[in-house]
């Protein structure tokens, strides 16, 4: 398989080549960060509302002294749906004085080998 050279690309050819099926499902957690809890429960408040589709979670980053909310979404790892859905959330969270920080598969899958708890780092990764 081909993958453009990117962030995105990169993550989607390591995964393959760890073994993981990309024609599957599977539980791909966005990753939106808040200077501010106050911003992070309100994005939080509004995904719940909008009736986002996936499990919505929020948790403090003491590294990075930040707010991190996970949206979780069951979908086939292709490269344009996770760019589009990164892109769409990183509209939102800049709505919230937040941006977007990349995404992962965050547990282990039948048939993933090795790979697990990792996520694509953009510009504006802090960790």
């Amino acid at each position: 398989m081909q993958f453009p050279d990117d962030d995105n690309g990169q993550m989607l050819a390591a995964m393959a080549e760890a073994g993981i099926d990309l024609t599957r499902e599977l539980e791909v957690d966005f990753f939106l960060v808040f200077e501010d809890k106050r911003d992070a429960e309100s994005a939080i408040e509004v995904l719940t509302q909008q009736d986002q589709q996936g499990e919505l979670e929020l948790h403090f980053d003491e590294e990075t002294n930040q707010w991190e909310v996970i949206v979780s979404i069951q979908m086939v790892p292709e490269y344009e749906a996770l760019s589009a859905k990164e892109t769409q959330l990183n509209d939102f969270a800049k709505e919230f004085d937040g941006i977007s920080d990349g995404w992962g598969v965050m547990q282990h899958q039948d048939g993933d080998g090795d790979f697990a708890d990792d996520h694509v780092h953009d510009e504006h990764c802090h960790h």
